[in-house]
């Protein structure tokens, strides 16, 4: 279709997501500007963002540019180029060749290297040796290679293709690794250019069943004393939406949802005395990096990057009501692209709903007897995507109090491999008969916008210290914050410390509350660790942000990623760690502030053979950006009669 014939809704907003017909008529300008060839691909078809002060300034009714941002690639000649497509003026405003880089994998590339693998003749020949004589029944998941100096992979976007086999079709066959058969496919060509074999290894004994219909080996009895718990909202949810525009209660929130980083919340603001205060410009997944402990070779090369390589936002669910979310759902779609430019849609990708989250605030005056108590709600923003065997869950939510919170849900299957009969693995957990679960760690990093009532922000560290033995602490039980803003990127770098119960605040220097006090966001932190390979591996090299948990920058629209844009089989060099290297002042400043949060995880039998879910998360927490308490207006809760067995007529 020429670009001509493709007709567009006008957008009413400059951070409205693309829709089809957009990803649709912007490809069609760039291959008819460029003359592209039939065997290019299209990495990436994502809305260019604005300029920071066009957002920030945008009346309704104002007119602006949209524009779209594209990477493609030329597979023959393994080439990758930008581009920025203007469909307000219908031509390319830029067209860039990107040296020496890979884009990460496209959705579709995937079926194609499990096809290619499948019926590859050596591939099928090392399957015999195993006693695999249905590759149809064989799952080929395609992993980043990552990078290892390796001569002959220099040049090539590659994939590792690891493989498991069904027992019987449509059965679980991540509890059967075929370990240490490794194709390695360069995904450009599509060929096989060496498949490493490492020895046959067993195929465990066992079933990893996780369903009633499929469990042989052992029983599972559906448990028939849950009963129903249905959540009700008679009169609607509290919530508007224009677009991607929420209002609920005091918040205003605007989101997209792209196919690298899923979620992206825009231009977060509280109302507060009679306007809306500005919190956060852009918050969203900036890298999430999963490094492996097992020194074997079929395992010890896994340093998956998430995001960067497979695109977490591409791999989004299709959301089901009363499955993934419950209660008033408002469902959005997802529209991306595939590898020809044409757009598809991943129905109902994000879930908007309200969950009752128990007492927001209570007092008894025991002297009256007087009780005052509110209920607290959050609004909930959420998607899910599936990474192979993974699954993760990212939950934004929104508190009458002021509060955001990012939550992270780990569950799905985890990577295994076999193991010899009477083998005890070191770095990691058997977990079934022979079968290995390895050791790793899940860092997540978070890019942090903040715009607290204005774009020139501070970031202040303060830490605990017990006052001095001596007369003005007769008792010895005093202690006191020490606070300082970092000046400048490299101060930032920083790490948790329980030992001083250290806390960092996003403050503006030039707004103060009636107190006197800059106004501020804490970032409350959760549970993290550190990584454990040293600075030689190859993921530090590639990742070394992962050794901190905090990285403050100034503002700079090309720093998007903490892996840098092009993590994929990267060596190093473009990302977070380098990023502060320029020292650029951070105080007073447009600042972008980053969370890195681990996941240390153990494997234990208990996460098999479906994990039970894991949480990570973070707050940000008002401190001082308040006067007071913002959710002293909550209303009082209405009196309910108890709901029992003996009472059911009375229950609401």
């Amino acid at each position: 279709m020429k670009a001509s014939e493709v007709k567009v809704k006008a957008a009413t907003h400059p951070l409205e997501p693309l829709t089809a017909e957009e990803i649709t008529k912007a490809v069609a300008i760039l291959k008819e500007t460029k003359n592209l060839t039939e065997s290019v691909r299209f990495a990436q078809v994502v809305l260019n963002e604005p300029e920071k002060d066009v957002v920030l300034s945008f009346q309704e009714g104002d007119l602006f540019e949209r524009e779209v941002f594209i990477i493609l690639l030329e597979p023959e000649i393994n080439e990758t180029y930008e581009a920025v497509v203007s469909l307000t003026k219908e031509q390319v405003n830029s067209f860039e060749n990107i040296p020496d880089v890979r884009p990460g994998f496209i959705l579709d590339e995937f079926e194609a290297v499990e096809e290619l693998v499948r019926n590859d003749a050596d591939y099928q020949a090392a399957l015999m040796k195993r006693g695999i004589t249905d590759p149809s029944l064989v799952m080929i998941d395609p992993w980043s290679s990552g990078y290892f100096n390796i001569p002959e992979d220099e040049g090539k976007r590659l994939v590792r293709a690891l493989a498991w086999v069904r027992p019987a079709e449509g059965e679980n066959g991540y509890a059967f690794p075929i370990t240490g058969l490794i194709p390695v496919v360069d995904v450009n060509k599509m060929e096989i250019i060496r498949i490493e074999d490492y020895g046959v290894k067993p195929i465990s004994p066992t079933d990893g069943a996780y369903t009633p219909e499929e469990a042989k080996s052992y029983a599972i009895n559906t448990r028939q004393d849950v009963k129903a718990l249905d959540i009700i909202q008679p009169d609607g949810p509290s919530f508007d939406i224009d677009g991607h525009h929420i209002k609920w209660q005091k918040w205003n929130i605007r989101f997209g949802f792209t196919p690298r980083e899923g979620l992206v919340l825009h231009t977060v603001g509280y109302e507060d005395k009679g306007k809306v205060r500005p919190i956060l410009f852009r918050a969203a997944l900036s890298e999430m990096v999963v490094p492996y402990s097992d020194t074997n070779p079929a395992h010890n090369w896994q340093n998956a990057f998430d995001a960067g390589e497979y695109g977490i936002g591409q791999l989004a669910n299709s959301l089901e009501l009363g499955c993934d979310c419950v209660g008033f759902i408002k469902y959005f779609d997802a529209v991306m692209s595939n590898s020809k430019g044409d757009p598809f849609i991943v129905k109902n990708a994000v879930c908007l709903h309200e969950e009752d989250y128990g007492v927001a605030w209570k007092h008894t005056d025991w002297r009256t007897n007087s009780v005052e108590v509110r209920r607290s709600r959050r609004l909930v923003l959420s998607f899910f995507a599936t990474v192979a065997n993974y699954d993760y869950g990212f939950f934004w939510s929104f508190y009458p109090d002021g509060t955001i919170e990012c939550e992270v849900k780990l569950t799905g299957i985890l990577n295994v491999g076999a193991l010899d009969a009477g083998e005890i693995p070191k770095y990691g957990t058997e977990v079934a008969p022979q079968v290995n679960a390895p050791y790793h760690q899940h860092f997540f990093n978070f890019r942090i916008d903040p715009i607290l009532d204005g774009v020139k922000n501070s970031l202040v560290e303060s830490y605990t210290v017990a006052e001095k033995e001596g007369p003005k602490n007769p008792n010895n039980n005093a202690f006191y914050t020490i606070a300082n803003a970092f000046k400048t990127e490299t101060e930032s770098v920083s790490n948790i410390d329980l030992a001083t119960q250290k806390t960092w605040k996003i403050v503006n220097p030039n707004s103060k509350n009636y107190l006197g006090q800059q106004v501020g966001y804490k970032l409350v932190t959760g549970e993290n660790c550190f990584p454990f390979a040293t600075d030689e591996a190859s993921v530090i090299k590639r990742a070394g942000f992962i050794k901190n948990h905090l990285h403050v920058t100034k503002y700079d629209r090309d720093q998007m990623y903490a892996s840098g844009k092009y993590p994929n089989q990267s060596k190093g060099g473009d990302s977070l760690e380098h990023y502060v290297k320029a020292d650029r002042n951070i105080e007073n400043e447009d600042i972008v502030v980053w969370y890195t949060m681990g996941h240390h995880h153990i494997t234990r039998p208990e996460d098999w053979p479906v994990m039970p879910t894991a949480y990570q998360s973070f707050q940000l927490k008002p401190n001082g950006f308040f006067d007071r308490n913002p959710a002293l207006d909550l209303p009082r809760p209405k009196a309910k009669a108890s709901c029992s067995t003996n009472n059911a007529s009375t229950c609401h």
